[in-house]
């Protein structure tokens, strides 16, 4: 945890790492969200998307210090166990040079998977914004296995919420620290909202994915959730991948 200005945040990871759903939610059905998946380590601890056949993005403090094969990633599943899921290990992971922890930017991170991702009707990219996202009150759907409450347990199936992009103005208000261009915030009521264990998860509006879960003050206590936007990350997540 973070205190800054007498205000508890907490980066939505899982820490050493108990596993932490989304609250307010609801279950996603079967194959609803083909692009998610879960970060595990032995147990999940964040959530991720496909990009493409070898790439998974994520949130930066979801793998620094991490490196090489540290990962399993397991796609194919709306289930944390008992699913009919796909495996893969991590061969590579990068995280932001630049990302700052107290300030909480540059929260982007990509794992390369050891070997191609079988396609199929449950596991699928997701594009990426590749213009700017500045729609108030747009809705957007979160998906998650993060705890219902702060400090709770993670739910076996993977939850789904719809939420309202705000304003940068309304979210640097609410929150006592600063919000920046590479951040995109939604808020809807006290009660809805990401929780522990959501982080590195998407953020999607209208099928592209536009945020990284970020973080926020746990758990949705009627504060702005802050996410990664990606559209200020694109050549970064480009050049990255060009590598390989």
């Amino acid at each position: 945890m973070k205190t800054i200005s007498g205000v508890i945040f907490m980066c939505l990871a899982v820490t050493a790492y108990a596993a932490p759903r989304i609250v307010g939610g609801h279950d996603a059905e079967d194959g609803a969200y083909p692009y998610q998946v879960s970060l595990r380590a032995p147990t999940h601890f964040c959530g991720g998307s496909i990009l493409n056949e070898r790439w998974i993005l994520t949130a930066a403090h979801c793998v620094i210090g991490r490196r090489g094969g540290a990962v399993t990633v397991i796609a194919g599943t709306h289930k944390l166990s008992g699913g009919n899921e796909q495996v893969y290990k991590s061969e590579y992971i990068v995280w932001h040079e630049k990302y700052n922890a107290p300030k909480f930017v540059n929260d982007i991170g990509l794992i390369r998977v050891n070997r191609d991702i079988e396609f199929n009707d449950k596991v699928q990219p997701i594009p990426i914004a590749d213009e700017d996202f500045s729609k108030d009150n747009y809705p957007v759907t979160l998906t998650g296995w993060g705890s219902m409450q702060a400090g709770g347990r993670a739910p076996n199936i993977l939850q789904e919420i719809v939420l309202r992009v705000i304003s940068q103005t309304k979210c640097a208000n609410a929150m006592t620290v600063a919000i920046t261009e590479s951040h995109i915030c939604t808020l809807t009521k006290v009660g809805e909202g990401a929780c522990n264990g959501d982080s590195g998860g998407p953020l999607v509006a209208d099928g592209v994915q536009i945020g990284i879960v970020s973080f926020g003050m746990p758990c949705a206590r009627g504060k702005p959730d802050v996410f990664t936007r990606i559209f200020t990350f694109v050549d970064w997540i480009q050049e990255k991948m060009s590598h390989f």
